[in-house]
């Protein structure tokens, strides 16, 4: 099962793209999938969003104006780091994923990613941190 059919609640995933058109169409098809999904397009406001607790996986791009990726991840890392964090970039090198990783992403993908392979990676990271006794752990 690639979606988040299994819970009763849908994984909250936040999009975070500095493409608008390409945060907007990935977000619909998130939530074609049942996934609550919402996007911003800067790592100011992801941060400012992940504060409030109500995001469980970001989705984030590594070459954006102003907050790069690596540096809102490290920035989520100190402030939410609850937060899952999947690296979705059309920018990345892998020394790139390698850093994202070093600093707590928990997958490395690349754009254009298959939405099926990117939902499985959301659901897995989801059930990792469930099952590593995290927040919703039962």
């Amino acid at each position: 099962m690639t979606g988040p059919e299994a819970s009763a609640t849908p994984i909250r995933v936040l999009v975070v793209d500095d493409e608008a058109d390409f945060a907007a169409a990935l977000t619909s098809r998130l939530q074609r999938r049942g996934f609550s999904a919402a996007a911003v397009i800067s790592g100011a406001e992801a941060v400012r969003i992940c504060g409030s607790g109500e995001v469980d996986v970001v989705l984030l791009d590594l070459k954006m104006p102003g907050m790069d990726g690596l540096a809102t991840l490290r920035e989520l890392r100190r402030s939410a780091p609850r937060v899952r964090v999947i690296v979705l970039t059309g920018h990345g090198t892998v020394a790139s994923g390698i850093d994202g990783m070093r600093i707590g992403a928990e997958d490395f993908l690349q754009k254009p990613a298959d939405i099926e392979t990117l939902c499985t990676a959301i659901v897995a990271v989801v059930e990792r941190e469930r099952g590593a006794g995290g927040p919703d752990a039962t």
